[in-house]
């Protein structure tokens, strides 16, 4: 069985775009130097604005990036959010390419990918791998809401975690963090440009804030049945703050709440999921209530929890 004479053409093709992906995105990955053996890698996301994976930074005082070709410049923390893995720093009169954020909703599995890095020394590194996992919206454990779980099936090397992502047209579709048992998981562009908004114009994520102490609750049958409910789930009021949001709107000690913003409550993680959505702010929200036995239909405006 003889071998196509275009084969090694192709090959070689597909050998020198890779390269070129490399070269045409690597201008914009840095080395941030965070005091510890392997610096995490970042990306020059924005102009002068360096993004990272925040559980790879043993400190954030004394920072230094790291530049393609071993030049390095100080950096100032703007902000960082353990929920989402994402730290962000602003460097002053940058003379390096500016990223090429792409669409991360345009992965599909089975998509070539590479995972890029940055030694200490300013020498580019890359891996590349294909799209192992792609699909939905997904918690971290930390709290935060990311928009899509993507796992690329690359080798994440030491230096790597907070590097880009970048696919076959030499976008950046994401920060490439550590999951579970040191496997690979990108935090996907829209995620990361939502965390930027907010790091850069306050320097904290805004949570939303209902003012309540909660604890789930199991509702007996003969109230299940009285009102025509189909699941047990609730959570119970037992603590409000003065002239907080859930005090305003009515809300009282003893109130189960069983709906919010349209969903069915089971336990406070619900209600919390929400919260901690900086868009849920001043956001004015339907809640249902149950009350004496009887339901009750509020409307609360989310604030801002304080810090």
């Amino acid at each position: 069985m003889s071998i196509s004479s275009n084969a090694p053409n192709l090959l070689l093709s597909l050998s020198q775009s890779l390269a070129d992906i490399v070269e045409l995105s690597a201008g914009a990955v840095v080395s941030v130097n965070a005091g510890r053996r392997f610096s995490p890698s970042g990306i020059h996301w924005r102009n002068g604005i360096i993004v990272t994976s925040d559980e790879s930074l043993h400190n954030v005082e004394d920072i230094t990036v790291t530049i393609r070709g071993g030049k390095t410049v100080p950096a100032k923390l703007l902000g960082r959010d353990a929920s989402t893995d994402i730290a962000v720093f602003q460097i002053s009169n940058p003379d390096i390419p500016v990223a090429n954020i792409g669409d991360a909703t345009t992965l599909k599995v089975g998509h070539l990918v590479l995972g890029m890095a940055l030694s200490r020394e300013g020498d580019i590194k890359a891996a590349m791998g294909t799209i192992s996992v792609c699909s939905g919206t997904w918690k971290s454990m930390s709290g935060g809401n990311i928009d899509q779980f993507i796992r690329p099936d690359i080798t994440l090397y030491p230096g790597f975690a907070g590097g880009p992502l970048v696919d076959a047209n030499g976008n950046v579709v994401g920060m490439n963090t550590s999951g579970r048992r040191a496997t690979a998981l990108t935090i996907p562009s829209e995620t990361v440009n939502r965390v930027v908004d907010q790091l850069v114009a306050k320097g904290r994520i805004a949570k939303g804030y209902l003012g309540v102490g909660m604890q789930p609750v199991r509702l007996p049958k003969n109230l299940l049945s009285s009102l025509n409910l189909s699941s047990d789930g609730g959570v119970i009021v037992v603590n409000i703050d003065n002239n907080a949001p859930a005090e305003q709107a009515g809300i009282l000690l003893g109130d189960i709440l069983i709906t919010f913003d349209g969903a069915r409550v089971q336990d406070t993680n619900d209600i919390l999921g929400y919260l901690n959505q900086g868009q849920s702010v001043n956001q004015s929200v339907s809640v249902q209530i149950i009350r004496g036995g009887e339901l009750v239909n509020l409307t609360v405006t989310v604030g801002e929890r304080p810090f």
